[in-house]
């Protein structure tokens, strides 16, 4: 037993066992030996009545190592159930004492003690749905037989932290307290055992049998909910067969039940894509170049440039951390416009319960309105969101620099533009930095931040962190035109405009990438950001040389004025007060007319070669975007089209499903594409490094790139 993993201590007769490994004492090999030796040690230990375990730095554990998710040591004993099994055979009680989280294999290992007890800040949960998989060292056969099948299918498909308060009225906790723990559960410990010694047989969750007078109607209810909720995912269903096992069945054939479709589960793709989310998103914190240590500099107030439906959203996220909040606008009326935008966002969350009218009052009272470039001279941050257009946030940002204190961080919204060029205005081009807010603004989680050549580390490590507070996931990327996201989404959307030039339908485009999982097709995509966002930004790029091939349909509706949801018109038409997309007869017109004025020959198009085409465009420019360095990784990208556009979870993100899929066959696929009659051969050369994995074998996600 290693002495730094666990620590055994005596309390009279009763064996403290606290074990760690930080940071959430997640239950990798080493430490299940240690804890293996420690209850063999307590087992054998005369002067033992009964053991306390607890886990060490304030959490009980935060389950399996996921580390070791199929390396050697997933499969090297003591496994969990191991573990478990021990705690079911032993003749001495077992007290879990739970505090901070219990999740996962955690919370399986305390459902294995003979008791349990917790401070009421503590927190229990069973997550294992979002990683595709089942609890699979015994969570689906003790929970439902302690708190009853419908609690535990709410745990289980839930996948997030409980609060052991809820379970008050359950016999799952001996006693729920705010202090002492450990003294409450040596004192549950010694009146157990005292009990044994009276002859009283050891209570034990497996042994408990499930009453449900309705079980076949509950149960087909939870398939039918699930069927619906989670349409894509195998393991809410395998979890539902688990339960109805534990209710019908012995332990024994319940946890070979169990045990089966874990199995089963781990070697799908949606589980593999699930776990390299899981990856994925943690490592968008660290950052090439910029050393954990790094000082970041302090931020007590933020200045907001614009109060549009922009402005207010990103304001709204520091409002809601806290943080004493500056709105500056030209003009009174649309500063009084954006207030109230605000107050009213915050007007819903009161009405839904969502916030009470004193978290309200202090999220106004941190809104600091102002007309004066002087107002926010103070601020420690200070971030434009204004038209997006070079000269005017040149002129803005020459303002800022004239008039807010030295040390502050000024960051640009732009989301296209080149933050170089915004940042050589200043006489501090190390202060600048893009912060890249997805709209809406105060939902969305993604956040991109846009290194600069000059920007210092200090001013990208608090991003970074700021981000974090502010409850986004922060993604660094490199400065180019449309940087990581909007640069991919551009080629995204050319495939979607080339389509319907050669014959397919909007609708039948966006049916076709929407049954592939994406939240929205690309026309009904546009039509709800706004078509003369793409528009604006197209006739720049026009400008610069960027385009050659113009849009012809998509300026043209334009030019009609249909700019989507917002005009009521765009790719598709709309009714008042309703967001349904209804197929236009002037957009098939329209379509038509510029087709036949093109003289170009139309074919039908089949879903596959839609989904191909739209999705390889993705990867072809995310392959790129690495060659050149502008992304550090190709899951920090899967992470941007997760987070930011829509791209289904169950797949992993667009590099990750390339992988999924195979280098080689993505490749050559965008070469029966490039061979199309009229197709864009350069658009469809593939990136040097998908040639590259395509003929090694590699995988972009695995780093090869």
């Amino acid at each position: 037993m290693s002495a730094d993993l666990v620590e055994y201590t005596l309390r009279g007769r009763v064996a403290v066992i606290r074990f760690a490994n930080p940071p959430v004492n997640s239950l990798g090999l080493a430490l299940r030996r240690s804890l293996a030796a420690a209850l063999e040690r307590m087992t054998g230990d005369a002067a033992v009545d009964a053991a306390v375990l607890v886990g060490a730095n304030g959490t009980f554990s935060g389950g399996a190592d996921i580390k070791e998710f199929g390396a050697p040591e997933a499969f090297m004993g003591p496994s969990l159930w191991s573990l478990n099994s021990m705690l079911d055979e032993s003749t001495k009680p077992v007290v879990a004492a739970i505090e901070g989280v219990a999740l996962g294999g955690g919370f399986e290992l305390a459902l294995s003690c003979h008791h349990r007890v917790a401070l009421s800040s503590a927190k229990v949960g069973l997550p294992e749905v979002k990683l595709g998989l089942l609890p699979g060292a015994g969570g689906t056969q003790r929970l439902p037989r302690i708190i009853g099948i419908e609690g535990a299918i709410n745990v289980m498909l839930g996948g997030e932290p409980v609060p052991v308060g809820l379970f008050a009225k359950s016999p799952l906790f001996d006693a729920i307290v705010d202090a002492d723990l450990i003294t409450t559960a040596c004192g549950v410990a010694e009146k157990s055992a005292a009990a044994v010694a009276a002859g009283q047989a050891l209570r034990r969750i497996r042994d408990a049998k499930i009453r449900e007078p309705d079980l076949e109607g509950l149960l087909q209810f939870a398939r039918n909910t699930a069927k619906t909720a989670f349409k894509d995912y195998p393991a809410p269903l395998a979890i539902i067969d688990c339960i109805q096992a534990a209710a019908t069945k012995s332990f024994e054939e319940g946890i070979a039940e169990e045990q089966r479709l874990f199995k089963g589960l781990f070697l799908t793709d949606v589980s593999a894509a699930l776990r390299h989310v899981f990856f994925a998103e943690r490592a968008t914190a660290r950052v090439d170049g910029l050393p954990k240590d790094t000082a970041t500099r302090t931020v007590e107030s933020v200045a907001i440039i614009g109060a549009g439906t922009m402005g207010t959203g990103i304001a709204i996220n520091f409002l809601n951390a806290g943080i004493r909040t500056y709105l500056l606008e030209v003009g009174k009326e649309a500063l009084d416009r954006g207030v109230e935008r605000i107050r009213a966002t915050y007007d819903g969350q009161l009405k839904k319960g969502k916030l009470d009218a004193g978290k309200l009052a202090q999220r106004m009272a941190l809104l600091l309105p102002t007309l004066d470039y002087a107002g926010i001279a103070s601020a420690d941050l200070v971030i434009e969101a204004v038209f997006e257009d070079m000269a005017v946030k040149e002129k803005v940002f020459a303002t800022l620099d004239a008039t807010v204190k030295q040390g502050a961080i000024l960051a640009t919204n732009t989301s296209t533009l080149d933050v170089d060029r915004i940042a050589a205005v200043t006489r501090r081009p190390a202060d600048v930095i893009g912060l890249h807010f997805f709209s809406p603004a105060n939902v969305m989680r993604l956040l991109e931040v846009v290194r600069g050549a000059k920007t210092a580390p200090d001013v990208l490590a608090t991003a970074m962190a700021l981000a974090k507070k502010i409850r986004k996931t922060a993604v660094v990327s490199g400065v180019c035109d449309g940087f990581i996201g909007n640069r991919m989404i551009n080629q995204y959307s050319a495939q979607a405009l080339a389509m319907v030039d050669e014959g397919a339908s909007p609708q039948q485009i966006d049916a076709a990438i929407e049954k592939f999982g994406f939240a929205m097709g690309p026309f009904r995509m546009s039509d709800l950001a706004g078509n003369d966002i793409g528009w604006h930004i197209r006739k720049r790029q026009y400008a610069e040389g960027k385009i050659s091939t113009p849009a012809v349909i998509a300026d043209a509706l334009c030019e009609l004025g249909r700019f989507g949801q917002k005009t009521g018109a765009g790719w598709y038409d709309y009714k008042p007060g309703d967001r349904t997309a209804h197929p236009s007869s002037v957009v098939g017109k329209l379509i038509d007319e510029k087709r036949a004025a093109a003289g170009r020959p139309i074919r039908k198009l089949e879903s596959r070669e839609i989904v191909e085409r739209l999705v390889y465009a993705l990867v072809n420019e995310g392959a790129r975007i690495l060659e050149e360095k502008i992304a550090q990784r190709a899951s920090d990208i899967d992470m941007v089209y997760l987070t930011g556009y829509g791209f289904p979870i169950w797949r992993g993100g667009p590099m990750r499903y390339a992988d999924s899929v195979g280098i080689y066959d993505v490749v050559r696929r965008m070469r029966v594409y490039a061979a199309l009659p009229g197709a864009d051969t350069a658009f469809w050369t593939p990136a040097v490094s998908l040639q590259r994995l395509a003929a090694t074998g590699g995988s972009i996600t695995g780093g090869a790139a």
